[in-house]
C-alpha cells in the first residue's frame, strides 16, 4: 500500500468536504461534480452555474414526497434547477423550516432519464456528514481531471457503492477503570471506527461473566436528554436507569453509540424539534427533513459486544427492532428486559408516536 488514502479515507474525505461547502467528485460513466444545500455559498453557487451543463437538485424520497415532487429514482429525486435560482430557493427545498408559511415551492420538474447512482451516493454522504441530505449536482466531463485541477475529493462510485450506508470496522483505542454513582466497580472502553467517524463507547460495570448472558443496553447518545436533561424525550431516565440496574446486579454493559438523534446527528434532531413544535410527529419531522423514520446502526452495538467476548444478552430495551438486530448478528437474546421510566407531559406524545409508529413496547 503506498501513501495515498484508500476508498475508505477517500469517503471520509468527502464527508469533511461536504461539511465546509467544498464540492466532492463522484467517478462514474458519468461523473458528477456535487456539493451539500446545505453549506453551499452563493460564489460556489455562481461558479457551478458556470460550467457547462445542467444543475440539478437531488433529494430523498422522503423529502421529494413532501414537496410533491415526483420521484422517478425511487428513493431520490433530481429536480431540474432554473437557471435565475437562487440559492435561497434551494435551500427552501432542502430545508423544511419554512414549507407550512411558504408551502408553494414549485412547479419542480423530476428527471427521469439518466443514471441516479452518483446523486444516492453524494446523498448517503450528505447523511454520513449529518447534514441536511440534499445536494447540487451537474454532470461533467473529465470528472477526474477536474478533481485534479480544483483539488476536489474524487471518489469512485464502483468502490464507493458498498461501503455507503454500511457500518465500519471498530477497533479498541483505550480501556480504564472509571468509579461512577450507580458503580464505583466501572471500566469505560473507547472503541474508534476506520472510517474516521465519531468513537463509540462500552461500559462495564463489575466483572461480567462471558459464559453468560450479561444485562446489556444500547444506548444512543443524546446531549438533550442525556447531558441537559430533556423532557422532550425518556433518553436520560433510561441511561440512569440502566446503570442502576446493572449496578444493582453487579454486573452489565452498557453501549453508548454516538448516534444522535436516531442517527442524524444534533443539528438535524433539532430541526425535527422545530417541525414537532409545528404539530409533527418525531417521524413525520423526520420525513420532512429528507430522513428516514430511523438512521441508526445497531449492528455497532454487536460488534462491540464480540470484541469484548460476550455472545449473548439480557437486553434491556422497548425496541423489539434491537432484539431482532442482536440475533440476527449474531449475539443471542435471552431476555427482553423493560426499561420504561420517565414519561412526563413533555413527552407522552413523543412516546405514544414511538410506540404507534416505531413498534416500542410502552
Amino acid at each position: 500500500m503506498g501513501l495515498g488514502p484508500d476508498i475508505v479515507e477517500m469517503l471520509a474525505r468527502a464527508r469533511a468536504d461536504l461539511r465546509m461547502g467544498v464540492p466532492v467528485v463522484i467517478l462514474g460513466e458519468r461523473s458528477v461534480l456535487a456539493v451539500a444545500v446545505e453549506t453551499l455559498t452563493p460564489a460556489r453557487l455562481e461558479t457551478m452555474r458556470a460550467l457547462e451543463g445542467d444543475l440539478t437538485l437531488a433529494l430523498t424520497g422522503w423529502r421529494a414526497e413532501t414537496l410533491k415532487a415526483r420521484t422517478y429514482d425511487g428513493d431520490l429525486a433530481r429536480i431540474a434547477v432554473p437557471d435565475a435560482a437562487a440559492l435561497g430557493w434551494l435551500q427552501s427545498l432542502a430545508d423544511p423550516a419554512d414549507d407550512l408559511s411558504t408551502p408553494m415551492k414549485g412547479p419542480l420538474r423530476s428527471l427521469r432519464d439518466g443514471d441516479a447512482a452518483p446523486h444516492r451516493a453524494v446523498l448517503q454522504l450528505c447523511k454520513a456528514a449529518q447534514l441536511l441530505p440534499a445536494a447540487l449536482c451537474i454532470e461533467i466531463e473529465d470528472g477526474l481531471g477536474v478533481a485534479v485541477r480544483e483539488g476536489l475529493t474524487a471518489v469512485p462510485l464502483t468502490l464507493a457503492a458498498p461501503l455507503l450506508g454500511g457500518s465500519s470496522l471498530l477497533h479498541p483505542v483505550v480501556q480504564a477503570r472509571l468509579p461512577v454513582e450507580a458503580s464505583e466497580a466501572g471500566r469505560l472502553h473507547v472503541f474508534r471506527p476506520e472510517d474516521g467517524g465519531e468513537e463509540h463507547y462500552a461500559f462495564e460495570i463489575g466483572r461480567p461473566d462471558r459464559s453468560k448472558p450479561v444485562l446489556a443496553r444500547l444506548h444512543s447518545a443524546c446531549f438533550t436528554g442525556d447531558v441537559m436533561g430533556s423532557l422532550k424525550c425518556d433518553c436520560g431516565p433510561q441511561l440512569r436507569g440502566a446503570l442502576a440496574q446493572m449496578g444493582a446486579e453487579g454486573a452489565g454493559v452498557l453501549l453508548y453509540l454516538n448516534q444522535e438523534g436516531r442517527g442524524i446527528g444534533l443539528a438535524n434532531k433539532m430541526r425535527a424539534y422545530a417541525l414537532q413544535d409545528q404539530g409533527f410527529d418525531t417521524v413525520d419531522a423526520n420525513h420532512r427533513l429528507g430522513f428516514e423514520d430511523d438512521e441508526r446502526n445497531f449492528e455497532l452495538g454487536s460488534d462491540i459486544l464480540k470484541s469484548l467476548g460476550f455472545g449473548a444478552v439480557r437486553l434491556l430495551t422497548n425496541n423489539p427492532r434491537k432484539v431482532v438486530m442482536m440475533e440476527k448478528s449474531g449475539i443471542a437474546v435471552t431476555e427482553r428486559v423493560p426499561l420504561k421510566v420517565g414519561e412526563n407531559r413533555f413527552n407522552r406524545a413523543y412516546l405514544a408516536t414511538k410506540a404507534a409508529k416505531s413498534g416500542h413496547l410502552l
